[in-house]
């Protein structure tokens, strides 16, 4: 086999090792990030209840202290003073549970990653699927206008894929104010 003809060989067995090597690891990649989401959806339920379990053990403790403060058994300044850290408690652990919300932007974030990536899977496949058509004993400038092809098919993908998906993230979840990133 002449120089020429083992072009178009080498060609499609190029981009047919590209496309199976790439479309693997972005699967493995889609894998881990939903794993991730997972995984942080459940720590971010398990941080939830313990705040709140939290704040109903905060509130049973204050309502004792009050009693015991009506009683007039403690002074009036250091009343003030229990009055102030039940005060500075609340105030913690309701910003504790506003920053979970960015459970939600991570989650969009990963979404969006996996949508990316399958994006990228297919035009990974696309290179297997036009890389076929390239004649193995095909000459170079037959070889040269099926990877123009393939380019312009490529290109055409990406923008197509960069036009479904949104540059920034938007709060959904949790009534506790709006954050945006990006």
């Amino acid at each position: 086999m002449s120089n020429k003809k083992m072009l178009g060989s080498r060609v499609k067995e190029l981009l047919s090792g590209v496309s199976d090597h790439g479309v693997d690891h972005l699967m493995e990649v889609e894998t881990d990030l939903v794993q991730t989401t997972i995984l942080l959806a459940e720590a971010i339920e398990k941080l939830g209840e313990n705040f709140l379990d939290l704040h109903a053990a905060l509130t049973s403790q204050e309502e004792e202290i009050k009693k015991v403060v009506e009683t007039g058994l403690i002074p009036p300044d250091n009343a003030e003073t229990l009055s102030r850290i039940q005060s500075e408690i609340a105030v913690h652990i309701n910003k504790a549970v506003t920053s979970l919300q960015f459970q939600d932007l991570t989650n969009q974030l990963i979404t969006r990653t996996v949508q990316r990536s399958a994006g990228l899977r297919e035009l990974l496949c696309t290179l297997e699927i036009v890389g076929n058509v390239i004649p193995a004993d095909g000459e170079i400038d037959e070889i040269a206008v099926v990877l123009t092809q393939i380019t312009e098919k490529l290109e055409q993908q990406s923008i197509e894929l960069k036009s479904l998906l949104r540059r920034t993230v938007h709060q959904q979840h949790l009534d506790s104010g709006d954050i945006e990133l990006f």
